[in-house]
């Protein structure tokens, strides 16, 4: 189950589809650039279980410089192409980083990168269009033609290699997290998702959606695992709520995965826009990595049919939970029940809470992690009893369904009342006009904290005092008071990244010290 056995049964199958233009790499192609590329790793002497890094926007490349990578044995660590040069060398040495497969920048930042990595040995160049200007640093290569220079001709030895991924770095600095790869040659390899695959029905007919950002987790697995089993990933070089179900329709697709707010920008089409498009073909829709809101869930199967599944986990692959359709239906506020492992729920002592108690959330009985270079971050996501953590907060039903209500860092204290920001969030984020929103805790003298929402006004709706007055009533409609906003500031933007996660940490900073006036309060 790899490339190597494709290029013989169907060389000529689509292995992965830049869905924008049509450009594409069929299974032959794959196993022969995939080839290549390993051999120029093994001609720049880096070692059998070197940590090669990739910085890349989405394009074909990535299939091409996965394989190579897991058929040499090697380590893949994909790196956000968006950090600066600082940020990404940061990271690079964090990792180890032994060799850099790099797209999307200028020689000079390439300068700025390579100059700072002590370990790098090898740093290969993609470049698309003109010379940028100036010869490449040294240890520099270009990325085509160093692969044009290598022969296709099969490797002498094959071993699985490893991956790995960096954490949100929604709390701090992104850590990198090692899965070790396996002395087993790649075709013997089992499912690289295990029981995803059968569960939503992964194979070899598999058309795989995908339009987030490949150095991201879920994406850069799912990927891997789709070419693993011989199917098709249509990538997407951004996300745009119009052309993703263009590309559904176009290339029927028969699995996808979302984001929240990807799945809101497609809801919030006009709806002759929406029931433009052919989605029959659409077997398995994933939501995972933010918190999706309940009602949200519901108004995409409305549209879509019971096709949703929601994965709850963490590039640590401490824990994994997932909810299917029928299920959603019943629980639209779960996550889901724990596929492996068990949860446990526990309060600031460790001690074990009952079914709907919130506390930290924790699972036994899973893989353990370490954060590379972080041994007290490692220490401090693990317990006496050997479960792990990342730091959420939620609470489980009588049925073992869990339910999120936000991370420790996040919790809200008002007048010594916790309060969890997401039951604001979720039922904010479903209102006509609301773009985005994040509930946050402000300095308040009196309460300590007071809950305050961040709002995108959606394009057509007026931000201002009286929108303000309007979320808050609207809130207060289906919460209790002390859990809604008692003020609304509006903004351009929140502070997200392109996997849907928000950075609440860098809101919270612009509200570090009590505000003079601002933003629309409510008694």
């Amino acid at each position: 189950m790899y490339p190597g056995q494709y290029a013989i049964s169907k060389p000529d199958h689509p292995a992965m589809i830049m869905a924008g233009g049509g450009e594409r790499i069929t299974y032959a192609e794959l196993d022969r650039r995939s080839i290549r590329l390993a051999r120029v790793l093994d001609h720049h002497g880096l070692a059998p279980d070197a940590t090669v890094a990739v910085v890349c926007e989405n394009r074909l490349e990535w299939a091409e410089m996965i394989w190579a990578v897991a058929r040499s044995g090697r380590c893949c660590a994909p790196v956000n192409r968006h950090l600066g040069p600082a940020e990404m060398v940061q990271l690079l040495r964090a990792a180890d980083a032994d060799a850099l497969l790099i797209s999307g920048v200028g020689r000079q930042t390439l300068r700025e990168v390579v100059g700072h990595v002590p370990g790098l040995r090898l740093t290969l160049l993609i470049e698309d269009g003109a010379d940028p200007g100036g010869d490449l640093p040294d240890g520099c290569h270009d990325y085509h033609a160093s692969l044009a220079a290598m022969p296709d001709d099969p490797l002498p030895r094959e071993r699985l290699g490893g991956r790995m991924m960096f954490s949100s770095g929604t709390t701090g600095t992104p850590k990198g997290i090692r899965h070790p790869g396996s002395d087993i040659h790649p075709a013997d390899a089992p499912p690289h998702l295990g029981g995803y695959t059968e569960l939503f029905g992964f194979d070899g007919d598999t058309v795989y959606l995908s339009p987030a950002p490949t150095y991201h987790t879920a994406p850069f697995r799912f990927v891997f695992a789709i070419t693993q089993l011989g199917g098709t990933v249509v990538s997407m070089g951004r996300f745009d709520p119009v052309r993703t179900l263009e590309a559904i329709e176009r290339y029927r697709v028969t699995h996808a995965q979302f984001v929240p707010t990807m799945l809101q920008r497609m809801l919030r089409l006009p709806e002759e826009v929406r029931r433009r498009f052919d989605l029959s073909s659409l077997k398995v829709a994933i939501t995972g990595a933010a918190p999706c809101p309940p009602e949200l869930k519901l108004r995409i199967m409305d549209w879509w049919g019971p096709v949703l599944h929601e994965l709850y986990g963490a590039s640590e692959s401490y824990g994994n939970c997932h909810i299917g359709p029928q299920e959603m239906l019943r629980r639209p506020a779960s996550v889901g029940r724990a596929l492996r492992g068990t949860i446990h729920i526990t309060d600031e002592d460790g001690r074990e809470l009952p079914p709907g108690r919130p506390g930290t959330v924790w699972f036994e009985g899973t893989a353990p992690f370490e954060y590379q270079g972080d041994p007290a971050k490692t220490r401090d996501s693990g317990n006496p009893r050997g479960w792990r953590t990342v730091g959420d907060v939620g609470y489980l039903d009588e049925e073992g369904y869990l339910y999120l209500t936000g991370r420790r860092d996040h919790l809200i204290i008002s007048g010594g009342v916790n309060i969890h920001p997401q039951e604001a969030e979720d039922v904010l984020a479903v209102h006509p006009k609301v773009e985005d929103v994040a509930v946050i805790g402000v300095p308040d003298e009196e309460y300590g904290q007071s809950v305050k929402a961040v709002v995108v006004a959606a394009r057509d709706a007026a931000a201002g005092p009286e929108l303000a007055a309007e979320l808050i009533a609207y809130c207060r409609d289906r919460l209790a008071h002390y859990k809604c906003p008692r003020s609304v500031d509006f903004t351009d933007a929140l502070p997200r990244g392109d996997n849907g996660k928000l950075y609440k940490n860098r809101l919270k900073e612009r509200y570090a010290a009590p505000p003079a006036g601002g933003g629309t309060a409510a008694g």
